[in-house]
């Protein structure tokens, strides 16, 4: 099996995770949620009530982390420090701050590394916001999946209510829809396809239809 770099760039509740991890374990590839690398930040700055506009504390905690995937029980988990942090970063008051750490250029470079180090050996699929644009601006196949607001709010409500957080279906729409704005908005590393992406909607597709088409692809490349 050849072996390349994908990505799959998206907003939040288009499938992203989903299929990006069906798609790796049908080509038999490795999958990197690079969502939770920023929640992981986002988690340690929120630990330590550090000031979300303060570099030089947002340096000092970036320099105690030591960020890993491992996999359990065919579960890819985040570790820090030998620390399973896979549920913690999973609290939807980590996402609005995770959204915040991938504006600062000083996190969007400690992870640059983190990530391009995670590739080295290729045969991976990279989930993500900019990955074809500014990570893997060289990946052989790269994939922009979109899906209606209104169908994303309701996936992200039913995934959080499966994990027992007590949360609305409006409150999710419009943390949903302000994540957006702001990581379409922001000046450094914006969320938008990249210019040769295969852009997907998976507003009306399964998410077996999404990963037989995007494999359709690869086979092309």
């Amino acid at each position: 099996m050849k072996k390349i770099i994908i990505t799959i760039d998206g907003p939040a509740g288009a499938g992203k995770s989903t299929v990006s991890k069906l798609l790796a374990e049908k080509l038999n590839y490795i999958y990197i949620d690079t969502g939770a690398l920023y929640r992981a930040c986002a988690l340690y700055i929120q630990k330590n009530q550090c000031d979300i506009q303060n570099e030089d504390q947002i340096k000092i905690i970036l320099s105690g982390l030591n960020l890993c995937f491992k996999k359990e029980n065919n579960v890819l988990k985040l570790y820090n420090n030998n620390e399973d942090i896979s549920g913690l970063i999973r609290k939807p008051e980590i996402s609005m701050i995770a959204s915040k750490c991938s504006s600062k250029k000083i996190v969007r470079e400690y992870l640059l590394n983190v990530q391009r180090e995670l590739a080295k050996n290729k045969a991976v699929v990279f989930e993500g916001r900019d990955m074809g644009t500014v990570v893997f601006p060289e990946a052989k196949l790269k994939f922009f999946l979109f899906a209606d607001h209104k169908i994303r709010a309701q996936r992200r409500y039913n995934e959080l209510i499966e994990k027992s957080n007590n949360i609305s279906l409006e409150k999710v729409s419009n943390d949903m829809k302000k994540r957006d704005d702001d990581d379409s908005n922001r000046k450094l590393a914006p969320l938008k396809p990249a210019h040769d992406a295969i852009n997907i909607d998976s507003t009306e597709k399964t998410v077996e239809q999404v990963v037989d088409l995007m494999i359709k692809y690869f086979n092309k490349v």
